[in-house]
């Protein structure tokens, strides 16, 4: 249709032309011959159509933006997030030990004969064991999660609460995580019993939706256990997230702020929720610590997050991810089992003291896993930058807020690094990012009045 209209409008437009000059010699023909007229011509100078765009080097800029974080600042972030590394090593080593003493002491069989003892209904028999491996994980494994999430925090700085208040918090998170945990083993247990050569199908496709289930839920139900929101009060900034907002076709009248320096100074801002459930949320740490320009350029990324669909994208991502690991626990329970499944009196898939086995090789999958989750998620927030930019079109103050994410975030990483361990873009990249597009936009109105670039 569009195509016939186009070569219609182009048939009309050849004919106009053709039948122009032949009207007109036939008007002259007509009327005879006249003196060609005479008209005074004005030469002028035309006007200038716009000032030169100024000089700015991006790659300058960068730099010099870097280097605004040296010295003690830089080497303490760095050694923040460098540690990360090992920790990511220790806790899975941790694990293994975990699990491999649940499994070679037959710790992890007697739990399973407690639960038998109890009920002869294999659900339940999987319910409880399910519940009491998770309150072991959680005793176990409780130095490691106090020196990495409360101590080392403090020791750089990184931290607000009391041993009482992390305790507090943690909790809440293990109560939270008691439940979930335990209605998620027993129903992939029940589906292993019900398909054992396809669980892993059946495994991944309930996970996925406990996935959804819990980002559905946690913005309305779960987060505002740990702290308290309350409707940002009117102002400049506010009128600005909730416009740029409703630009893009987010469906918010509000914008909440909530009381993150309870647990720390970190900045952070979030568009979350699903399916009518959707909130703009920053942290008091955002609204006291950044300018205005940082507070639109922080929220802009957020908003690009809802607007691209990438909690749906991101999902879908995982699923693969869950997909292959359903697999791979598979294939290495089978493995394992057929060699040591003697010592550790663990034979088939189906019986729940073979849990031990499934957590140490799913956290071995993850650390292998790490360098894939890790570029999912860093492409989903890059995605998110660019847009940023283009919604709050705040490029100098989104190259501040990353300098202010260094805190702990290393800045400037090997590209190695950055595919290894890095889930956001590191703050290099991402200023980088910002000087690029800002470049691109010398000539705009409101880029050429806003604030000069370090160069």
């Amino acid at each position: 249709m569009s195509g016939m209209f186009t070569r219609i409008c182009l048939l009309l437009s050849v004919l106009a032309m053709l039948c122009g000059p032949i009207a007109a010699s036939t008007a002259v023909a007509q009327e005879g011959p006249r003196a060609a007229p005479t008209a005074t011509i004005e030469v002028q100078s035309l006007p200038v159509a716009e000032e030169p765009v100024p000089a700015f080097d991006p790659v300058k800029a960068t730099n010099a933006y870097l280097a605004q974080i040296s010295g003690p600042q830089r080497a303490r972030s760095d050694a923040y997030y460098e540690g990360g590394y090992v920790l990511l090593l220790v806790g899975t080593a941790y694990a293994l030990i975990v699990a491999g003493l649940l499994l070679w002491l037959r710790i992890s069989a007697r739990m399973r004969d407690f639960a038998q003892a109890i009920t002869r209904i294999r659900f339940w028999q999987a319910a409880i064991y399910a519940a009491l491996f998770f309150v072991v994980i959680v005793v176990a494994t409780l130095p490691l999660t106090l020196y990495q999430s409360f101590y080392r925090e403090h020791e750089f700085g990184l931290s607000n609460q009391t041993i009482g208040q992390w305790f507090t918090d943690f909790a809440v998170l293990c109560a939270i995580g008691f439940v979930a945990t335990t209605i998620l083993v027993t129903v992939i247990y029940a589906v292993v019993r019900a398909a054992p050569n396809r669980w892993p199908i059946w495994a991944s496709a309930i996970t996925i939706a406990f996935a959804a289930f819990v980002g559905l839920i946690s913005p309305v139900y779960v987060a505002p256990l740990f702290n308290t929101y309350t409707p940002l009060p009117d102002s400049p900034v506010k009128q600005s997230i909730l416009a740029m907002a409703k630009a893009n076709g987010v469906p918010v009248d509000n914008v909440y702020t909530f009381d993150a320096s309870r647990q720390s100074d970190r900045i952070s801002a979030n568009v979350s929720g699903l399916f009518g459930t959707t909130r703009i949320s920053l942290t008091d740490n955002l609204m006291k610590r950044a300018t205005p320009a940082e507070v639109e350029a922080v929220l802009g990324h957020e908003i690009g997050h809802y607007v691209l669909g990438h909690t749906y994208t991101g999902l879908l991502w995982i699923a693969l991810v869950i997909v292959v690991g359903f697999w791979f626990l598979n294939f290495s329970f089978r493995f394992l089992t057929a060699i040591f499944g003697g010592n550790w009196d663990v034979r088939q898939i189906d019986d729940p003291a073979g849990l031990p086995v499934l957590y140490a090789v799913g956290m071995v999958y993850l650390l292998l896993a790490t360098p894939a989750l890790n570029t999912i998620s860093r492409n989903i927030e890059a995605q998110a930058d660019i847009f940023g930019l283009n919604a709050a079109r705040q490029p100098d103050g989104f190259a501040t807020i990353a300098l202010k994410l260094s805190e702990y975030r290393k800045l400037e990483p090997s590209p190695l690094e950055e595919f290894v361990f890095y889930d956001h873009p590191s703050g290099r990249s991402r200023i980088a990012m910002a000087m690029q597009w800002k470049a691109q936009h010398l000539r705009d109105p409101d880029i050429r009045k806003g604030p000069v670039s370090p160069q």
